[in-house]
């Protein structure tokens, strides 16, 4: 018996175990979706990002999307330098240079969206991606200029137009700077209609505020990932201006296609071929296979 005891018994106190003897637990070895169904991420990253077993997308950002839609991963990207400044000097709990500094710090991204242009399906694309990690995809003075540069090079070369909306709205530390983006990107997505250039507008989650109010549903044609937040105030504040309650499942994507802001909902592993079946058809082109 006492053998045993001293099986649980420590006889010396604090961490025995040499530094060079300790294993590291991997970080992101597992994933657990909103459900509670837990993934491997390696299944997960194979999967495009989507829990096998309950189907959720996962929020993920430029880097993977052009995985998704570039043939080989293989792209330019255009504006890549682009970066905001603060012409406000706004300042809140700190001060917006501050906060640009430590979100390009923290993601290696320059701002909310990345544009590019490369092969897919054999064809040439223009993708303009937001990620929601910097600063919650809000849209600032480079988000806006970004976007009008891609679709000026859409025009120029006649190359389909792509933009993938992840986003909070505007950048509040831009105020009206900001909102300005609206009417520009607006303007700049008439010109390519004029020029007869495709642009397939795909909402993913979250699509809110000023994001949803100008691009985002501007499209040839309006597509979403399953489940994605597409809104323009959030649930409370039109609960409090209705004064009704909402139903259920207001606001995903699902309930938006039901009442006409949508034309499809499209799962992310099928999201590169009907993204290029649906210029096909508006090119009046033979479909890809």
């Amino acid at each position: 018996m006492e053998n045993m005891t001293a099986w649980f018994k420590r006889k010396e106190k604090g961490i025995q175990t040499a530094t060079e003897e300790k294993k590291d637990t991997p970080k992101g070895l597992w994933y657990k979706s909103p459900t509670g169904k837990i993934v491997e991420s390696e299944v997960l990253a194979k999967n495009y990002y989507v829990s096998p077993e309950d189907d959720y997308h996962v929020q993920i950002g430029s880097k993977h999307y052009f995985e998704i839609l570039f043939d080989d991963n293989k792209f330019k990207e255009l504006d890549a330098k682009l970066t905001s400044k603060d012409p406000l000097k706004f300042e809140d709990t700190k001060k917006y240079s501050d906060r640009l500094k430590a979100a390009q710090k923290k993601t290696g991204l320059k701002d909310a969206v990345r544009t590019a242009v490369g092969k897919s399906l054999g064809k040439d694309m223009v993708v303009a991606c937001m990620d929601f990690s910097f600063i919650a995809g809000s849209m600032g003075s480079v988000v806006g200029e970004k976007i009008a540069r891609a679709i000026d090079h859409s025009i120029k070369k006649k190359i389909p137009f792509v933009m993938i909306s992840k986003s909070g709205g505007a950048r509040m530390m831009e105020a009206a700077l900001s909102l300005m983006q609206l009417a520009k990107t607006s303007a700049k997505l008439a010109q390519l209609a004029e020029a007869k250039v495709p642009y397939i507008s795909v909402c993913t989650d979250p699509t809110t505020g000023g994001t949803t109010a100008s691009y985002a549903m501007l499209g040839d044609i309006n597509i979403s990932e399953p489940g994605a937040l597409i809104g323009f105030a959030g649930p409370r504040v039109v609960k409090e201006a209705t004064g009704k309650e909402l139903p259920d499942g207001f606001q995903t994507a699902e309930f938006v296609l039901e009442h006409g802001f949508l034309d499809f909902i499209v799962h992310r592993k099928n999201l590169k071929k009907k993204i290029n079946l649906y210029i096909d058809l508006i090119e009046n082109n033979p479909v890809r296979a």
